[in-house]
């Protein structure tokens, strides 16, 4: 080594960040045997996930949880549910991150009790809630309640935590699913920040925590980022990130100790750039996106959890995880990454960047404050349509082969490949049968829990005590305590609570949203145009209506509101009602709409229950010549079962050709109609 290399390097390594998989699936027992083995390989923390019910605050009986329960993530109905998920792994000495936002408050009340339960001192649970309701108003979808009773819920849960579980960090700010959902760097960052600004005006504001103490609530506010493969851009991100924190939480809220201020977030790589068309090439997007986060040091990640390379094809196998894993413990054992200060400091290319996205997140931040703030600007439908405009333009960028992805519109001959030469193994599936025995399981918790070995008092006080604290001012955490202590269902609580505080349907931004891609003459789009235009004549109707739904619990909705905002611009009447409908709402607005086809898009594994309802509802009520087109992450035996009960189409992430689908929607109203095919032009 050189004179002049040696001062670069430190004689000690820097610490590994936490690392992470998020994971949970079928039954806590499935779950609890998978976090075991997942610890003995060398992860350092858990990320749990759970199940849609449990996101939205259903029992697994629920008729919303109909073919979502276990599929997404874990169920955790009850206490004995959280007692059974973390059996043998001691909550004390585990950072454990908690994927759960409009029911937090819930299932952090199940951890700590469970908690006790094994002798720990809660004083000393380290973990996350993420708990960010704003980000499920636009982008993932899981809210229940409106702004107002929601963030009075994250306050309360805040100024508990402050008080009872210091080290806890009660809310997780999270841009992730904003990049998901369409943002652009400076979205991302001003959407947190405004998120987070709201967040501490409200608990500054509830008179619950003493001025002297904010900074313990600023040291205990943590963020959750997404990081594209533009990783240089990902990483001045970062960088602008911790910036404007450090600005906001000293001159906003007066924050005088630069630990409180400092910047702390956990990263996962952006899952929304994985492929389904040669997946194996999702392998080095994620390496590329996990350097973001981790090559600046002054910008670097406390936790990393990597999605597994075949996420766009369906639920990860224990082994695709193990490979996730890997790559963070190589870099982080085997390169020197972790002996250098930050590589990017004095760069002007990287401050030049820098500086461009913090002037461009304050102009947009200071936007939202003339709004009235992120709540204001949620319930006004400014921000949903921002995200659905910019996800829009993306699209047409990728269409148009502006923005190349690899496999996908360039580069797309491939050989064969190995991975996927049997894909009904290259992903894991969830056994139907688990649903079943899950109700059962909760029918039997509700009818034994008074009894030995549990006796837990009756759940009805409980319940009374917790709406008549949801009517008053008074904290909402030590009534939420007690309802997990009195055996009260996750159904329950959020019922009790649904009853005060009312429900929420965000606003879709899909009428709002501009035209991304013109109908010029000549182009994909105006082919389309007419195509739609002749159909409507041949049927003797001004317009060809469309209805897409969101059948179930999955509030992914960018793939829906993008096949509607193009449907739209290509001449269509669109019928979109936002997310979390049953069957027979879906085919009661089909019917009384009377639209000529009805798209449904499902992320969640729960297609084959209810799509198959949704066509047996239409055949009862003499509505076949409506055809039924499916879209989301739907396997291949999958899709084949589908079409064989009488799907007209499936699209899968393959299908990145928005203008040709709506174009094949067209198609599928003549053929249903028994028109004559169009000529498609030369």
């Amino acid at each position: 080594m050189t004179e002049r290399q040696t001062p670069q390097a430190r004689k000690e390594r820097d610490r590994p960040w936490l690392m992470r998989t998020y994971a949970g699936h079928s039954t806590a027992e499935a779950s609890n045997e998978l976090y075991r083995r997942n610890l003995a390989k060398g992860q350092t923390g858990l990320s749990v996930a759970f199940d849609l019910p449990t996101q939205t605050g259903y029992d697994s009986d629920h008729v919303l949880a109909r073919g979502e329960v276990g599929r997404v993530g874990v169920p955790v109905a009850h206490l004995g549910d959280m007692r059974r998920l973390f059996q043998d792994i001691p909550l004390e000495q585990m950072n454990t991150s908690m994927t759960i936002n409009a029911t937090a408050m819930w299932l952090l009340a199940l951890y700590q009790v469970v908690a006790e339960e094994q002798g720990a001192d809660v004083t000393r649970l380290q973990g996350t809630t993420q708990n960010d309701i704003v980000k499920e108003y636009l982008s993932r979808g899981t809210h229940v309640f409106p702004p107002g009773p929601s963030l009075r819920l994250t306050t309360d849960m805040i100024a508990y935590t402050v008080s009872h579980l210091p080290k806890w960090n009660p809310i997780n700010i999270c841009s992730y699913h904003l990049q998901e959902a369409g943002a652009t760097p400076v979205q991302e960052i001003a959407y947190a920040m405004s998120t987070a600004i709201a967040v501490l005006d409200a608990v500054r504001d509830s008179g619950q925590v003493p001025q002297e103490r904010m900074g313990d609530v600023v040291g205990r506010i943590s963020f959750f980022v997404n990081a594209g493969v533009r990783f240089i851009e990902e990483m001045c991100k970062m960088r602008a990130f911790g910036r404007i924190w450090d600005r906001v939480t000293h001159e906003r809220y007066g924050i005088e100790d630069p630990k409180h201020r400092r910047f702390r977030y956990g990263v996962q790589v952006n899952s929304l750039g994985l492929t389904e068309a040669q997946p194996e090439n999702n392998v080095q997007r994620i390496v590329l996106e996990m350097l973001a986060v981790t090559l600046s040091k002054d910008a670097r990640a406390r936790a990393v959890q990597l999605p597994a390379w075949n996420e766009a094809l369906g639920l990860p196998r224990p082994w695709d995880q193990q490979w996730s894993l890997r790559i963070q413990q190589v870099l982080a054992h085997e390169s020197d990454l972790l002996e250098y200060d930050d590589i990017f400091e004095g760069s002007k290319v990287i401050e030049a960047k820098v500086d461009e996205l913090v002037d461009a997140a304050f102009a947009e931040m200071d936007r939202i404050e003339e709004m009235g703030g992120a709540m204001a600007a949620v319930e006004s439908g400014y921000l949903k349509s921002q995200l659905v405009a910019s996800h829009a333009e993306r699209r047409a960028r990728i269409e148009s082969g502006q923005e190349k992805i690899v496999g996908v519109n360039i580069f797309e001959t491939t050989e064969p490949n190995p991975l996927t030469a049997d894909l009904d193994t290259a992903i894991q599936t969830v056994d139907p049968a688990v649903e079943a025995r899950v109700v059962a399981a909760l029918q039997e918790w509700r009818d034994t829990r008074y009894q030995p070995p549990f006796n837990h008092p009756r759940p009805c006080k409980a319940l009374e005590r917790l709406k008549e604290a949801a009517k008053g001012t008074d904290n909402l955490m030590e009534a939420t305590l007690e309802c997990a202590r009195a055996g009260v269902t996750t159904g329950e609580w959020a019922g009790a609570l649904r009853e005060v505080f009312g429900e929420f349907r965000a606003p879709t931004g899909v009428s709002s949203a501009p035209v991304a891609v013109t109908a010029e003459e000549g182009t994909a789009m105006a082919d389309v145009r007419r195509r739609v235009d002749a159909t409507a004549r041949d049927l003797g109707v001004g317009k060809l209506r469309f209805l897409v739904g969101k059948p179930g619990l999955d509030g992914h909705s960018n793939g829906a509101e993008q096949i509607a905002v193009r449907a739209r611009d290509a001449g269509f009447e669109v019928v979109y009602q936002g997310i979390r409908l049953t069957p027979e709402q879906i085919v009661d607005a089909a019917l009384a709409e009377d639209v000529h086809a009805v798209g449904l898009s499902i992320l969640s594994g729960s297609h084959a229950q209810l799509v198959p309802d949704v066509l047996e509802r239409l055949r009862v009520a003499g509505a076949t010549d409506i055809p039924v087109i499916a879209g989301g992450i739907i396997p291949n035996g999958d899709a084949e079962q589908l079409r064989a009960a009488g799907v007209a189409a499936v699209f899968t992430p393959k299908d990145f050709d928005i203008t040709g689908i709506i174009g094949r929607i067209v198609d599928e109203i003549r053929t249903a109609n028994k028109l004559d095919p169009l000529e498609v032009p030369a």
